[in-house]
């Protein structure tokens, strides 16, 4: 991935339901065996077919939300 393409980036350490019952059913959590704490940068593309995976039942939704302030 270069830096022209479109992406966010999940970092449990930015997410206001880290260590909550959220992160055991996260999309996260469930596509990705990662760390607790390391960062996954998904591209646009990944993210509109996760949400295409989400919105057929087949995964959990990403259950990521931004701190503020």
């Amino acid at each position: 991935m270069d830096s022209t393409t479109p992406s966010i980036e999940v970092d449990c350490a930015t997410c206001v339901m880290r260590d909550t019952d959220a992160c055991s059913d996260c999309l996260v959590t469930y596509i990705c065996d990662r760390e607790p704490g390391d960062a996954v940068i998904i591209t646009i593309d990944e993210l509109r077919a996760m949400r295409t995976l989400t919105d057929a039942g087949l995964v959990p939704g990403l259950r990521h939300r931004r701190h503020t302030g």
